[in-house]
């Protein structure tokens, strides 16, 4: 049963919008074993304790999980384990596992979706989507209403055919060239994970959850005609978002590109990570890797210890500095939790 629904993101719409609903995996809850967490993060001009951190980057929950064990959990009001927090974009980290695991990444995009064979996806393979290097002539900026990545994002809330809209995407650079962030890529990848192995994103999600052995229902936003937003629009209780962590592969937490390395992406995206397949390297190494979403969405591991902490935020977006602050000190924040976990 679907009971709290907490949409973190600006672009969908509170309880609007058809769904799918991706049932529970079977397992059992992780056991919890509080312990104190001795945690200072020092950024923006301060050093602030845990609740400090937690309040200053507009935290809704935090879970951390050590040696199989929940070491700490925290909600604000009105959220708690049975909460489904969306992920927005940690939703694409998600879709990069099923990737990962389905295609052959050196595939040609519009052998699997000859319907993009006009567009700018024409020349892409695989692997250039799940490293958001296709070159496509994309701007990622939802605070433009008439903007292509608002329309994608409209057609989850407002009702269209998302697909349609995936055809518009015309050519930029050459493939493999130049990192842009772009939700059409993630769509685009479903697309073709769909057409090669016949299922759709919610059934493909269901496997996963038995995999995870996830205990609580999750639900996923669907366009007019169905087709899921693998991008963005997957919210999961953040227990689970915990549990789906570890499925990451080794490879895909390591910068794809050198360009893409930590502190080399767009510092308007962020300066403390860089860009694997479909996931957010931590550190060059590929020792810590996270998946990130609007708005203050992660869920991140030290795949040495393999200690995993999900934070789930609520921060302003319309003001992109605040939005740039927060994400930054959110990293920090995550940095020091894994610290002390390891």
């Amino acid at each position: 049963m679907l009971t709290e629904l907490v949409f973190a993101d600006p672009h969908l719409v509170r309880g609007a919008g058809r769904h799918a609903v991706v049932p529970a995996g079977g397992g059992d809850e992780l056991p919890s074993s509080p312990r104190p967490l001795d945690v200072e993060v020092a950024g923006a001009g301060a050093v602030r304790d845990l609740p400090a951190w937690l309040a200053e980057t507009w935290a809704t929950s935090l879970v951390v999980v050590h040696g199989g064990e929940v070491v700490h959990e925290w909600y604000a009001d009105g959220h708690g384990p049975q909460t489904l927090l969306l992920g927005a974009s940690m939703t694409k980290s998600v879709l990069g596992v099923l990737v990962e695991r389905s295609l052959d990444l050196d595939a040609a995009v519009v052998n699997l979706v000859p319907e993009l064979a006009g567009s700018g996806y024409a020349g892409t393979r695989v692997r250039d989507l799940l490293t958001m290097t296709s070159g496509v002539d994309w701007v990622e900026d939802h605070r433009d209403p008439e903007g292509l990545a608002t329309r994608l994002v409209a057609a989850f809330t407002a009702g269209g055919d998302s697909r349609s809209l995936l055809r518009e995407v015309g050519p930029g650079v050459a493939p493999g060239t130049r990192w842009t962030y772009c939700t059409a890529d993630s769509q685009v990848l479903d697309w073709a994970r769909e057409r090669a192995t016949g299922l759709p994103f919610a059934e493909a999600l269901s496997a996963l959850w038995r995999e995870a052995g996830c205990t609580r229902d999750a639900v996923v936003a669907l366009d007019d005609a169905g087709v899921a937003m693998a991008g963005g629009g997957l919210a999961a209780s953040a227990r689970d978002w915990a549990r789906l962590v570890p499925l990451v592969a080794p490879d895909a937490a390591r910068p794809a590109h050198p360009f893409t390395g930590v502190g080399r992406l767009p510092s308007t995206i962020t300066s403390f990570a860089g860009f694997g397949r479909h996931w957010w390297p931590m550190d060059d190494e590929g020792h810590r890797v996270t998946a990130d979403g609007s708005r203050g969405q992660f869920a991140c591991t030290d795949l040495r210890s393999g200690a995993v902490v999900v934070k789930t935020s609520l921060w302003p977006y319309a003001d992109p500095w605040v939005d740039r602050q927060a994400r930054d000190l959110s990293y920090l924040g995550l940095h020091a939790l894994l610290d002390a976990l390891a």
